[in-house]
């Protein structure tokens, strides 16, 4: 965000209120595939995250906004996109399952404890690098 490059926030409550926010995100996001890297993200505040997990439930707040990152992960690999970051432990499990890998290929790491790896999906027979970090992993200035 910092350098200026495209990043999209990921809004929980609109979500909430019915918007296809993931549609969103992928119409966003098609004006700049090929031409970078993008980030599209959830994270804010503590302060806001709460005021969210308030007003939704953190549970609730949690899962949508995990099965809208997962929907705009697999909308990205229809797209032709085949190297993604996924973080968060919970939003990773929620992207393999929504891409269908069942398996994956662990390469070099990338970072302390965050590899690269290769999978094969429905929508990428031909393979996609996908890395997966959970918050516990990685350095403070992986991204």
């Amino acid at each position: 965000i910092k350098a200026g490059k495209p990043a999209l926030a990921i809004d929980p409550l609109r979500i909430a209120a019915g918007v296809d926010v993931a549609a969103e995100a992928l119409a966003w996001a098609e004006g700049h595939i090929g031409q970078g890297p993008v980030l599209v993200y959830s994270t804010a505040e503590p302060s806001a995250v709460r005021a969210i997990q308030g007003k939704l439930g953190s549970e609730k707040a949690g899962a949508m906004v995990e099965d809208t990152i997962a929907a705009i992960a697999r909308g990205l690999v229809q797209r032709g996109v085949r190297q993604l970051i996924v973080a968060g432990g919970e939003t990773s499990g929620a992207c393999v399952q929504a891409l269908g890998i069942t398996q994956m290929r662990i390469g070099a790491q990338i970072d302390p404890g965050v590899p690269w790896c290769h999978a094969v999906a429905p929508d990428a027979k031909d393979g996609l690098h996908v890395t997966l970090k959970s918050g516990n992993f990685g350095s403070t200035d992986f991204f």
